[in-house]
């Protein structure tokens, strides 16, 4: 039997005390990007609401904190009250509500959290567009008409849908979630592995029309954070269905990640971008993403192949602790050098809450391994 590696215990560790201190100060609130050492807050209508709750809710589970539990039921509560804001929610109702209400329905049997998962998976079935067999993403923010886009983010929305099917044991929430995963696996994910962030279709007729580089460089690069998303999500579309073609796809996708990894295993904010930018910022959380992701697909593999996805992963959380992260009072996130949207210099080279969670989730993974 391998012995686990101390500097795990001890990031768990750094992250529970971090945790307890900075709680103090973000309280019930909807922390987001990092400015001068702060979290600047969101509205709990935003998709990274989730995130803070979801980080509440693994300290809960490991260490029994009473004032932290009491946060996260706060969190909660403020973000069921956005189903009744029907204008202002998209398609990452996923990420909202699998990491706060259902979280609460799991750790303390709440049954009014479940019915406000519940309520989200149907408003997210809501977005499906037959014609094309998408999830639509937003709504038409910023005068764009995005009535035929999807993301690869959506992904990770997935889960509450499959969640969903279980729970109340009816198939329609998997079907639109299998039918948007067999549409991302055809349009979004390229041979090498490679993925776009936005596809654009038509919405009429469901015709794809082409993809545009959202947060990437470029429509044709391959922005790091999206493989990521794309990696996790399709290691948990496979182990809700156990069909091979998503396996496949989050091998092929891994494949990608790891062989265009810098040297301290923490990727530029794209992979493909020009020679002459030299200085580009990291995305510490496309790292923790895909760790993460690398060890949902670890734990569904049997033998050597799963084994190799957590050694790679491992070595990735290694260099986001000994590199990356962030341990004192004067910073209340926990990785740094983190890239929100580089191209409206939004959150560039700064701690971002999803990357905290993420390498949270994932040495979590690690210690119980």
């Amino acid at each position: 039997m391998k012995v686990k590696a101390d500097w795990i215990e001890q990031a768990w560790q750094q992250v529970v005390h971090k945790m307890e201190e900075t709680s103090a100060v973000i309280g019930a609130t909807f922390p987001n990007g990092s400015k001068a050492g702060r979290y600047e807050r969101s509205a709990p209508h935003d998709w990274i609401a989730g995130f803070w709750p979801g980080l509440l809710w693994l300290v809960y589970q490991e260490t029994g904190n009473e004032r932290l539990k009491a946060l996260a039921v706060e969190c909660e509560r403020q973000i069921s009250h956005t189903l009744w804001e029907f204008d202002q929610l998209h398609h990452d109702v996923g990420f909202m509500f699998e990491l706060s209400s259902i979280n609460q329905y799991k750790h303390l049997r709440d049954e009014e959290a479940k019915r406000h998962a519940l309520m989200a998976a149907s408003l997210l079935a809501g977005r499906f567009n037959a014609a094309g067999g998408f999830i639509r993403a937003w709504p038409n923010w910023g005068g764009e008409d995005h009535s035929g886009w999807a993301i690869i983010d959506c992904m990770l929305n997935l889960p509450l849908l499959y969640w969903a099917s279980e729970e109340i044991d009816d198939p329609r929430y998997r079907h639109i979630a299998v039918i948007h995963a067999d549409t991302v696996l055809r349009e979004f994910v390229l041979a090498d592995g490679s993925v776009h962030h936005i596809v654009c279709f038509d919405p009429e007729t469901g015709k794809r029309i082409e993809a545009i580089a959202g947060q990437g460089y470029a429509a044709d690069s391959a922005w790091a954070r999206g493989a990521a998303w794309a990696l996790y999500g399709f290691a948990r579309s496979y182990g809700y269905t156990a069909k091979k073609e998503y396996v496949q796809a989050a091998e092929r996708i891994a494949s990608f990640f790891l062989n265009h990894l810098p040297v301290d295993k923490v990727p530029y904010w794209d992979f493909r971008l020009p020679e002459d930018e030299v200085h580009a910022p990291r995305d510490s959380s496309a790292a923790a993403i895909a760790a993460s992701g690398l060890l949902a697909l670890a734990a569904l593999l049997p033998g050597e192949s799963g084994e190799v996805y957590k050694e790679q992963a491992e070595a990735i959380l290694l260099s986001l602790y000994e590199n990356y992260s962030n341990w004192g009072v004067e910073e209340e996130g926990i990785l740094m050098h983190a890239t929100g949207y580089f191209a409206k210099d939004i959150y560039v080279d700064t701690p971002l809450i999803f990357g905290d969670y993420y390498f949270a989730e994932a040495l979590l993974k690690l210690r119980h391994a």
